[in-house]
């Protein structure tokens, strides 16, 4: 694993375990000395202190959150300043737009970005590059699976890493954004590069 350094060990990370690939986060997260929990009840929730949101489907996820009771709570602990990482369909749910989104997807507005989903083309047209990212030595290696895209960025936003001319990294406060799968890459920087903010 690239990076592995150690983090506080005292903190409990929440990884969001509706739908989607969330075990692959909580290996990572593990791997670099962090206790994790799944969240799946507002109970859950109360017991972490910062949150992963995994990749996944966006409008089968953004339904779950409604119907686990989950979409509230949440909402308020991110304007509480709860640190969360969001990556591919946590990236959607947390945009404050979703051009392309179904009517009753809710968006939870948490950091001030517009996506396209599956702005890549389908599962076939996924990829994998390197890319740079602001603060990181070497580059991380970056697999993009019906990936949305960064449409805009809000004026207190800022982008973190491009693929060719396209934001696919970006953080606001409390708030950290992967277009791509982080945890599918042999690579724990990201993940530590977000837990320095809780």
């Amino acid at each position: 694993m690239v990076g592995l350094s150690r983090i506080n060990d005292s903190l409990t990370v929440g990884v969001l375990a509706l739908q989607g690939a969330f075990s692959r986060h909580e290996d990572v997260l593990q791997q670099i000395g962090v206790s994790t929990r799944q969240v799946r009840t507002p109970q859950d929730l109360d017991a972490v202190t910062a949150l992963v949101m995994p990749g996944g489907e966006s409008t089968t996820m953004s339904q779950l959150l409604e119907s686990s009771e989950l979409f509230e709570p949440l909402a308020k602990r991110l304007n509480a300043g709860m640190p969360v990482f969001g990556t591919c369909a946590g990236m959607i749910l947390l945009a404050k737009r979703i051009v392309d989104g179904r009517d009753d997807q809710l968006p939870l507005g948490a950091i001030d970005i517009e996506v396209q989903r599956n702005a890549y083309g389908r599962q076939v047209d996924s990829f994998e590059a390197d890319i740079k990212v602001d603060t990181l030595e070497a580059p991380f290696h970056a697999v993009f699976i019906r990936a949305p895209r960064i449409v805009s960025l809000g004026s207190g936003v800022k982008a973190l890493a491009y693929c060719d001319d396209d934001v696919v990294l970006a953080q606001q406060d409390n708030i950290l954004v992967a277009s791509f799968h982080p945890e599918l890459s042999n690579d724990t920087r990201l993940h530590e590069l977000f837990l320095k903010e809780v």
